[in-house]
């Protein structure tokens, strides 16, 4: 890895680190990554954007606000078009407010994500364009290569690969040195964990997440060996009987307590992957 993909990471990861302590404060700015690639900061959420000479490739627009923020700034920095916006899957805290790019933009997705945001009536843009396994999008003499990673953090998880920036973006299911979110709500534990294994087999240096620091392929082993441990550690403590509470008790996993929201969130995975596993296997 060069040195300029080392610098990106050390100042976006002190970003993140520091901005913890001020979550009332409202924080939006852009931060080039490459000649082409930006990333967005809205608080605590990030996505990223692609300049080429014939438009811009926007992704999650977050909420309208952060959208109509961004929008504007496109507009006044590059006086390029919005042509496309990718959702990375339907949750709302990502993809809210997409409506504000869709008076230029075509908006993409995948195909199960199109039908939860029709059922749940997710306040954004429908998207024009879907696709079930992968689709490369070409603008400007530039490729974004959109993978359906299967059902993970949600059953519509996309990743979208920019090869000339080795760069990948990958929302909410491979958080850098930090636990999975709180209790994993709509999560599908194996396909997750295969899912990481499927982003380790792609070609990239560098991990741009939907929160967070930047990281690497190697944060992408790392968490998925956390996820495998916290799912062998629950597996065996319901096999020996215990219950929810004594698991949260017993389950320490200090290999990773010097990762972000340990203390907070480890009680919650557990309750979480508890969950998951009882559905999975006959008790005894």
């Amino acid at each position: 890895m060069n040195a300029r993909v080392f610098a990106v990471l050390l100042i976006l990861g002190i970003g993140w680190f520091g901005a913890a302590a001020s979550a009332q404060q409202l924080k939006r700015e852009i931060t080039q990554i490459s000649d082409n690639l930006y990333r967005f900061q809205n608080n605590f959420h990030y996505s990223v954007f692609m300049v080429t000479p014939d438009g811009v490739l926007v992704t999650d627009p977050i909420n309208r606000q952060a959208a109509g923020w961004l929008k504007a700034e496109i507009a006044k920095r590059f006086d390029q078009p919005i042509k496309y916006l990718v959702y990375s899957h339907d949750h709302v805290d990502h993809i809210a407010g997409g409506k504000v790019f869709a008076d230029t933009a075509v908006v993409i997705a995948h195909e199960n994500a199109k039908r939860t945001i029709i059922g749940e009536k997710r306040p954004t843009a429908m998207p024009d364009v879907v696709f079930s396994d992968e689709l490369t999008i070409e603008l400007g003499g530039k490729k974004v290569e959109l993978t359906y990673v299967g059902p993970s953090h949600s059953d519509n998880m996309i990743v979208m690969r920019f090869p000339d920036e080795q760069a990948l973006f990958a929302v909410d299911f491979i958080p850098v040195k930090a636990l999975a979110f709180r209790d994993m709500s709509d999560a599908y534990i194996p396909g997750w964990i295969d899912a990481l294994k499927k982003v380790e087999g792609m070609d990239f240096d560098m991990l741009l997440p939907g929160h967070g620091p930047i990281g690497t392929k190697a944060d992408v082993s790392a968490f998925r060996g956390y996820m495998e441990d916290l799912h062998d550690a629950v597996l065996t403590a319901a096999r020996d009987g215990q219950s929810l509470e004594e698991m949260k008790a017993s389950i320490s996993l200090d290999k990773y307590k010097g990762w972000f929201r340990y203390e907070e969130w480890l009680p919650l995975n557990i309750e979480g992957m508890y969950r998951r596993v009882s559905l999975q296997r006959r008790g005894n």
